[in-house]
């Protein structure tokens, strides 16, 4: 069977359902192609079911502070952990059947259920169809990285793919990887009983550039777990369990949460086949700014492109590339400030310029420890710091990096800020509530 759309758009994901929305704006002709399950890496197995199990462990961790407050009984409180992983899911299954109800549930032939690849420039193979399009969107995701010489440890290994299928979890567990994921995820493992130690090749956690911060996380979260930096961890079966080896650190563990990366989902298109080169990573070279690949009628998307795999991210590169498929003139877009929340206790927040882009001599660093806060003393969370850079000569705002609790909030509030180039002495001049 053979089908002649405007744009064909490969993965419906969050990427590529934004695109289809710019697709469908312009009036244009579409398919949407998606191999797998669908329903977006967000809901699925990616942010919203965490958030759903990171809230669970934040309740249960307040137990501790409960005497403080004269709370009588919390040494009784225990965790169904069972229960709280069928809760999770749960959560998980709205989230999915929600993305689904308000996109593919209301299309027909529109949405092809199958792998796609390019047989030539301009044309795909998907299942038994032939498409051709005129322009076509990339949008297939990415899978979370797994070293060849540890697959064969098979279920005694996860990753955020089979995470949230478990039922329950061992008595202890190895996180490799502290990024975004290993922290939120192990941290939760930690307070919900599990004995969990952490590891990871870099010398910070949460991608932190800045020492002050850097350093406040590492205290904050050793806390929680303990945690090995700066070694290559080696992997083999001991029995029924894992062998952890990192530098001189060895141990034995039930089972290992993998969350090392994720790799770009583009094996399966044979991009060969559409005339793309490809540089040293295996990936199309493209404009970030128009997401357009070369100089072709090709548009990137999402995790895929290998850049920032964050939603709000993904979902921004859809609507460039979306916009740019379904339109004759090729538009370049300006990009916003970058915006990253880790959303482990307490939150590791990095806004705008990293601490290593900075210009050292021309930016003036503000910076404020959270231990006399009032309303965080009150809260029994007056941990962390907040660190702001801002430009010497035009007191602009460029970024900041922050750990401390519940700085989602004051994160956007600086994002919104660079993006709008405003000085410190704007900002200011705005209200701002106490405490």
């Amino acid at each position: 069977m053979e089908m002649n759309v405007d744009v064909a758009i490969i993965g419906s994901g969050t990427a590529g359902l934004n695109a289809m929305g710019q697709v469908r704006k312009a009036g244009k002709s579409f398919v949407l192609i998606n191999g797998g399950e669908a329903g977006t890496t967000c809901a699925r197995v990616g942010c919203m079911p965490s958030k759903a199990m990171i809230q669970v462990a934040e309740d249960f961790h307040r137990k501790h502070i409960f005497e403080r407050h004269a709370i009588e009984g919390h040494e009784q409180l225990n965790l169904d952990m069972v229960e709280a992983m069928e809760h999770v899911r749960d959560m998980r299954d709205i989230f999915v059947d929600r993305v689904l109800a308000n996109s593919t549930d209301n299309l027909g032939d529109e949405f092809i259920e199958e792998y796609a690849e390019f047989v030539e420039p301009g044309v795909l193979k998907a299942g038994n169809k032939i498409i051709k399009a005129k322009n076509i969107v990339i949008a297939t995701g990415s899978t979370p990285i797994v070293p060849q010489q540890w697959q064969s440890l098979g279920s005694l290994l996860m990753t955020t793919d089979t995470f949230f299928e478990q039922e329950s979890f061992p008595d202890s567990m190895a996180v490799i990887g502290l990024g975004v994921i290993g922290l939120e995820l192990g941290q939760s493992l930690a307070r919900m009983g599990v004995e969990v130690s952490g590891f990871d090749m870099a010398a910070t956690i949460g991608g932190l550039a800045d020492p002050q911060t850097s350093e406040q996380a590492l205290q904050l979260m050793q806390k929680e777990f303990p945690i090995y930096l700066g070694h290559a961890v080696s992997l083999s079966r001991e029995g029924d369990k894992v062998k952890v080896t990192a530098g001189d650190k060895e141990l034995v563990v039930d089972k290992v949460l993998l969350s090392m990366g994720r790799r770009p989902n583009l094996d399966k298109l044979k991009l060969e086949n559409a005339g793309v080169s490809l540089d040293e990573q295996g990936l199309p070279k493209f404009n970030n700014n128009t997401m357009q690949i070369e100089d072709k009628n090709l548009f990137i998307a999402g995790d895929v492109d290998g850049i920032l795999p964050i939603l709000h991210e993904a979902g921004d590169d859809g609507k460039i590339a979306g916009y740019n498929a379904s339109h004759d003139e090729i538009v370049a877009f300006k990009r916003k400030p970058f915006l990253a929340i880790t959303f482990c206790d307490p939150n590791i927040v990095s806004v705008g310029k990293s601490y290593a882009e900075l210009d050292r001599e021309n930016t003036v660093i503000g910076e404020m420890k959270m231990g006399p806060v009032g309303r965080a003393l009150i809260m029994g969370q007056n941990k962390g710091i907040i660190r702001v850079y801002v430009d010497k000569q035009t007191a602009k705002v460029l970024g900041a990096t922050m750990v401390t609790i519940r700085e989602e909030n004051l994160a956007h509030l600086l994002a919104w800020a660079i993006q709008q180039e405003l000085t410190v002495f704007d900002m200011l001049q705005m209200p701002c509530y106490h405490p």
